[in-house]
């Protein structure tokens, strides 16, 4: 199977080196993309169904079918601009020359995809790659079997292998695919993972881009609305449930305001999930027994727990630091409750953690959002909401330190995945010759280097 990869990369490669992809080209592969997903979308919800056993027709919509749409529409609608070159300013001791700086693809990009979202996840960095002109090979999650296969059935449909293709299997192939010579790697999934991917690239000098998620926070401070803040909460924590990087970990809220807060996190369980119509399943028995062994840890250590079911979030009351909610991601419906005495303690909590993907806090008090602008780091930070910010085409979207490296969406991925190419323009009148051996000490002092 190696010696098919290799094939696969090598095909990739002499097509991408062959010419590069025009405007026009790169836009009709995008138009490809969106027809895929467009033309089968009930084929993609009846995967991801079958791959969870249950999960929320309208949250595939929203979150596998409309996310990867809007992606494509916006690189279609900008990417003649993203591609144009754009002049560097010249250093006045080398008028007339000039400088440009044009982008252009790197070659042969590798994804790896994970199984929390299959559909939208394998495609958003290919929308980015093949925006900027790349080829890209697709490695799905073998977590999520319906949907892999269904991409590597209709991918051929709509693309030569020399374009786009996927590769099926399992770790060993896994494996296989992140020690690839790629001109670039994304690879989106846990950090003890995404470190294995990191090694095996090193060893060709791939660079990578790494979206590894991590232990969101939310702090709620004194002055926000309780109840929009709780309902913004229990939508993130809700979403797939749990099952989002960028979902809320933990809450961190001053003592006074705890007991107010868990009523109105309860009250917003209660009209958000009434039911299990909307409800999503896990993606293997493995997935779910670890997510409510986290909770029974929990109860076992004398945590209160308010639980309103097996498919809404339940609320942890103060656990200890050692539980192991508290040491990993949760990636389920655990949500703990930390009660701080001050906003200040909230922060020293963070900061004395690994940076996360997205830090989440609910404050109208603009001193406040600036002291968590100047004193805080994580990929996003976003205030009085939660996951919205990944809806939004022109931010980037990424990690910093154990949550990632490097992000990509939009024109930030259009160039993640480009070479950023130096162009220098001599000038017929160019007085360079001046500045050669012998050199004269005159003319170097009016040029201030000496």
């Amino acid at each position: 199977m190696k010696r098919d990869l290799t094939r696969l990369l090598h095909a990739q490669r002499h097509a991408a080196n062959r010419t590069f992809a025009t405007l026009s080209m790169r836009r009709k592969r995008l138009e490809r993309l969106a027809q895929m997903t467009k033309h089968h979308q009930r084929d993609i919800i009846h995967a991801i169904q079958a791959d969870f056993g249950k999960r929320s027709e309208t949250e595939i919509r929203l979150a596998e079918i409309s996310a990867v749409l809007q992606a494509i529409g916006h690189a279609r609608r900008h990417l003649w601009h993203w591609m144009r070159p754009c002049a560097a300013t010249m250093p006045w001791r080398l008028w007339p020359a000039r400088a440009r700086i044009t982008p252009q693809p790197l070659g042969v990009v590798g994804i790896m995809s994970p199984w929390n979202y299959p559909w939208s996840l394998a495609l958003m960095p290919a929308i980015d790659a093949v925006a900027a002109g790349n080829s890209v090979m697709i490695k799905p999650s073998e977590y999520a079997p319906n949907t892999s296969a269904l991409l590597a059935k209709l991918v051929p449909q709509y693309f030569t292998d020399e374009e786009l293709c996927v590769v099926e299997g399992g770790p060993d192939i896994a494996k296989a695919f992140s020690a690839l010579p790629f001109d670039h790697l994304i690879f989106t999934g846990s950090t003890a993972v995404g470190r294995q991917v990191a090694l095996a690239a090193a060893e060709q000098l791939t660079p990578v881009t790494l979206e590894l998620g991590g232990k969101s926070p939310a702090i709620v401070a004194s002055d926000a609305d309780l109840d929009r803040a709780a309902a913004s909460i229990i939508f993130g924590k809700g979403m797939n449930a749990g099952q989002t990087c960028i979902a809320p970990d933990y809450v961190l809220v001053e003592s006074r305001h705890l007991e107010t807060l868990i009523q109105a996190l309860s009250r917003a369980i209660e009209q958000q999930r009434p039911t299990d119509k909307e409800a999503t399943g896990f993606v293997s028995p493995h997935h779910q027994q670890r997510s409510e062994r986290l909770i029974a840890q929990a109860r076992d250590h004398g945590c209160r727990i308010i639980d309103s079911g097996p498919h809404a979030p339940a609320l942890v009351i103060d656990p200890t630091q050692n539980l192991e909610l508290m040491r990993e991601e949760i990636f389920g419906r655990a949500l703990p409750l930390i009660s701080v005495k001050s906003i200040d303690d909230a922060i020293v909590f963070v900061n004395a953690r690994p940076h996360p993907l997205a830090l989440y806090a609910f404050t109208n008090d603009k001193l406040l959002q600036t002291t968590l602008r100047l004193s805080t780091r994580s990929g996003a930070l976003v205030f009085n909401e939660t996951l919205l910010h990944h809806a939004v085409p022109s931010l980037p979207f990424g990690g910093v330190g154990d949550s990632g490296i490097g992000a990509y969406h939009g024109r930030h991925g259009f160039e993640r995945f480009s070479h950023l190419r130096s162009i220098f323009y001599q000038s017929k009148r160019a007085s360079s010759s001046l500045i050669r051996p012998p050199y004269k000490r005159w003319l170097l002092k009016l040029l201030r280097i000496s």
